[in-house]
C-alpha cells in the first residue's frame, strides 16, 4: 500500500468518527491571539477567564510540583505573567485533552496505561528539552505537550473504532516480533501515528506538536529536519525502558544510532535519564487526578 493510499484510507475513516473531540475554543483563541507581539498577559487571562473551569484548572498546574514555584499564584493574570504565555497556552492544551477523553467508555486498563505512558513521555519530553540544545532550541512546554500527544491516535482507535482496535488486539496478542505500528499497518492499513497527525490537523495544533506526533516512530522522515520529533521519539523510548514491566518488554524495541547521533545524544546515557524521569515523573499527580486515574 503506497503512503497516499494509506493517508487517504485514514481521512475516510477520520471522516466517519461521530463526536470526535475537538479542543475548546479558549484553546483557539489563545493560539490565535498569542501570535501577536503586543497581546498582554490581561488579554491571555480575559480570553480564560470565559472559561472558568479551564482557568482552575491552568491555576492547579501553576500551583503543582510541575512548577515548583516558591509561592502560591493566586490568579491566571499572574500564572501568565510568572510561567509566561506559551507555557500556558500548552497547559490549556494539555489539561484540554485529558478533560476530552476523561470517562470514555473504554478499557479501564488500557486507558490507564496509556495515560501513564504519554505523561511519561510528556515529562521525559520536557526533561530532555531542557538539556539536549546542541540541534536547536524545544520549548520544554512545547516538548511536554507533544509527548502527551504522541500516541493520541491510539485512544482514537481504542474509543472511536473498535471493531478495528478489537481486530488489531488480536493480532497484537499473537504477534510480539513487530512494533506496535507495524501490526497496526499490516491488520488496518494505518497506523496510529497517520491518525494523530490527522487529528493535529484537524484541531489546528502547532505544527511542530503535529510533526512530532506524525514522525515519533521514524523523526528521519521529518523533511524540515526539525528536532522537536527526535526529541519525541527519545522521550517515547526512555519512558518506556523506565516503566514497561518486564512482560511488556517486547514493545520497547531499539532507535536507530542515526537518531541518537543527530540529537548528540549519547545511548550510554539513558538509564540516567531513566533515573531522572522517575524523579520527575513524582510530580505527575495534578494530571492523573484531571484524567480520573490515581497516581
Amino acid at each position: 500500500m503506497t503512503t497516499e493510499t494509506m493517508d487517504n484510507k485514514v481521512k475516510q475513516v477520520v471522516s466517519n468518527i461521530r463526536n470526535l473531540p475537538t479542543p475548546p475554543i479558549v484553546f483557539h483563541q489563545i493560539q490565535k491571539v498569542i501570535k501577536d507581539p503586543k497581546v498582554s498577559a490581561g488579554q491571555i487571562a480575559s480570553i480564560l477567564s470565559e472559561d472558568p473551569a479551564m482557568s482552575v484548572k491552568v491555576l492547579k498546574l501553576t500551583n503543582s510540583a510541575f512548577y515548583g514555584l516558591s509561592r502560591e499564584i493566586e490568579s491566571v493574570k499572574q500564572a501568565v505573567v510568572i510561567i509566561g504565555m506559551e507555557a500556558i497556552k500548552n497547559l490549556v492544551l494539555s489539561a484540554s485533552v485529558l478533560d476530552m477523553f476523561k470517562g470514555k467508555e473504554i478499557d479501564q486498563e488500557f486507558q490507564e496505561k496509556f495515560w501513564r505512558h504519554s505523561l511519561a513521555t510528556a515529562f521525559c519530553g520536557r526533561i530532555l528539552a531542557k538539556k539536549l540544545r546542541s540541534r536547536g532550541i524545544v520549548d520544554p512546554d512545547l516538548a511536554f505537550s507533544a509527548g502527551l500527544l504522541h500516541d493520541i491516535g491510539k485512544i482514537i482507535l481504542c474509543c472511536f473504532l473498535r471493531e478495528e482496535y478489537k481486530k488489531f488486539s488480536q493480532a497484537r496478542q499473537q504477534d510480539h516480533s513487530l512494533a506496535t505500528y507495524m501490526v497496526e499497518e499490516q491488520t488496518l492499513g494505518y497506523h496510529h501515528s497517520q491518525i494523530g497527525s490527522l487529528l493535529a490537523l484537524q484541531w489546528k495544533l502547532p505544527s511542530k506538536i503535529g510533526e512530532a506526533i506524525s514522525y515519533h516512530h521514524h523523526p528521519q522522515l521529518n523533511e524540515n529536519n526539525d528536532p522537536t520529533p527526535y526529541l519525541i521519539c527519545i522521550a517515547n523510548y526512555i519512558a518506556k525502558k523506565t516503566f514497561y514491566e518486564k512482560d511488556e518488554t517486547y514493545l520497547i524495541g531499539t532507535l536507530d544510532k542515526g537518531i541518537f547521533a543527530f540529537m548528540d545524544f549519547d545511548e550510554a546515557s539513558v538509564d540516567e535519564y531513566c533515573d531522572l524521569l522517575r524523579q520527575e515523573y513524582l510530580k505527575s499527580e495534578t494530571f492523573m487526578q484531571m484524567v480520573g486515574i490515581k497516581s
